[in-house]
């Protein structure tokens, strides 16, 4: 009996889904139509008929059938009453034919295509909970939030209609004017404001330089280990990714690589991503040499150059470059907060107007008044005050880590820390036959998440280590949760 069906079906869907009457309905008899339960045009029970069967309010019966209407599921007869469409596809179960009984052809279960597979089987950052030590994750407790809803509030009110447009210019001028002269003072990029592209983040800031700089096929040099979310960003785009050993100095490649020309070499020279080592002056060099000799694009991605805690601030790898091949991409997410979506792209000056007209195309660009609400946050120094109290916060966490951890170095042929003087995470080294993969997994057991080293490789099988976040650690946990990582690891006997 249909009245049956229906409340069996409901009953499923609140509990399910908790949807609401209305909505429970609506997916009860869009599904006792689709499996055939009420045929192609057969005639419905009337509104209050329904309502009465199934103990609901008439407005609630009238509101699932008005909808299943709009949508072409059920057609209104004057006079006469409400009908199943004929159009209506029964699509799982048999359907009675002339002749006797027909069944649907038995379909071949949908696939992802081969990238596709290759995207959802790789490592992801849906496995990236927000617990100490997370890599990647920064502590956006601090945020002024007050301030910042004032800031937007002001610019909502006094939005003109063509801030709610999409941003065909690039983004929105002060905020790249603001960016720019950052950049320029801090980072030594060469650069005018007309090469700032804002972009929702450094995800589509590789994206627009893959889908503009190289063709589908081409090769591109990354890091090994390499950063996850490139990775995936050219492995979408359809790139032959070429990985090339990373060593203290960076990227190293050598007679081997230059077998295999690049397009498009992707590099994380200030602070290298997981690793941390940091690219020497005769590595850039030699970088910036390689690239011409291949005509190809250098992708700078400074994600984390605003948290330096030891030594002299490392210029960027576009300030070296005098031949305009080098892209340069940063983000907000590490200062601010994640959710913010916020990040930029330099670009040399030949490709402004392809790049502005592409993400333009491609990307439909918005987020006006937030752009606005942050170029005026950091005019008036609040960024600046925000990534002081950063530096200062991070710089104490990273320093009761370095402590928690001091038992576990010393050996010659022990564990030892890299990539510690910059950045919101360090990287644990440990021997060559030690598995990563299962420690981390230990650690984690103890509610610490850190990731493997030999997760992030591509090609090489020597790297063994654990890549560690202070970022979002409390300041009052990181000397008991570190002492408990060092435990983890002396337990496990990877500190020899």
């Amino acid at each position: 009996m249909l009245s049956e069906f229906l409340l069996a079906e409901m009953n499923r869907l609140g509990v399910q889904d908790a949807l609401p009457l209305h909505r429970q309905l609506y997916e009860a008899m869009r599904r006792a139509m689709l499996d055939g339960k009420l045929a192609a045009g057969e005639r419905l029970p009337s509104s209050r008929d329904l309502a009465q069967d199934l103990g609901l309010s008439r407005n609630t019966v009238v509101a699932a059938i008005n909808q299943l209407g709009v949508e072409g599921y059920l057609v209104s007869r004057v006079g006469s009453g409400t009908y199943v469409n004929d159009n209506v596809p029964q699509i799982n179960s048999a359907r009675r034919a002339r002749g006797g009984l027909r069944t649907l052809p038995t379909l071949a279960p949908a696939r992802l295509s081969r990238r596709g597979e290759a995207l959802a089987g790789s490592f992801c950052a849906s496995e990236l909970e927000v617990q100490p030590f997370t890599p990647g994750i920064a502590d956006f407790s601090a945020f002024p939030l007050a301030l910042w809803q004032r800031l937007q509030n002001k610019h909502w009110r006094m939005t003109y209609p063509d801030m709610l447009d999409y941003a065909t210019a690039g983004g929105y001028a002060p905020l790249r004017r603001a960016i720019a002269d950052y950049l320029r003072v801090f980072r030594s990029v060469q650069l005018d404001a007309d090469q700032v592209i804002v972009t929702s983040g450094t995800q589509q800031s590789l994206e627009l330089c893959a889908r503009l700089l190289a063709d589908h096929g081409d090769t591109v040099w990354v890091e090994d280990p390499a950063y996850w979310g490139a990775v995936k960003a050219f492995m979408a785009t359809g790139l032959h990714l070429h990985p090339v050993p990373v060593d203290e100095q960076g990227i190293r490649p050598g007679a081997s690589d230059d077998a295999h020309p690049p397009r498009l070499i992707y590099v994380t020279p200030s602070h290298q991503y997981p690793t941390g080592s940091v690219m020497s002056l005769p590595r850039r060099h030699q970088l910036l040499q390689t690239a011409r000799t291949h005509n190809a694009w250098v992708l700078e991605d400074d994600y984390d150059s605003e948290y330096r805690f030891s030594g002299p601030p490392i210029s960027s790898l576009e300030g070296l470059d005098t031949d305009g091949r080098v892209l340069y991409m940063g983000t907000f997410s590490k200062v601010l907060y994640p959710g913010i979506k916020l990040g930029y792209l330099v670009v040399p000056k030949s490709l402004v107007e392809s790049f502005r007209q592409a993400h333009y195309d491609l990307n439909r660009p918005g987020q006006m008044p937030l752009q606005a609400a942050l170029a005026e946050f950091i005019e008036m120094g609040h960024f600046s005050s925000a990534l002081r109290r950063a530096r200062q916060g991070y710089a104490e966490r990273r320093q009761l880590l370095l402590e928690s951890l001091r038992p576990l170095l010393g050996d010659a042929d022990g564990p030892f820390i890299s990539g510690a003087d910059q950045g919101l995470h360090l990287c644990l080294r440990l021997p060559a036959g030690t598995d990563d993969r299962a420690l981390a997994q230990r650690i984690g057991q103890q509610g610490l998440t850190v990731r493997p080293v030999s997760a992030y490789c591509l090609q090489r099988q020597d790297l063994r280590g654990l890549v560690i976040g202070y970022g979002y650690a409390p300041l009052a946990e990181i000397a008991r949760c570190g002492r408990l990582l060092t435990d983890t690891v002396i337990r496990a006997g990877a500190s020899r």
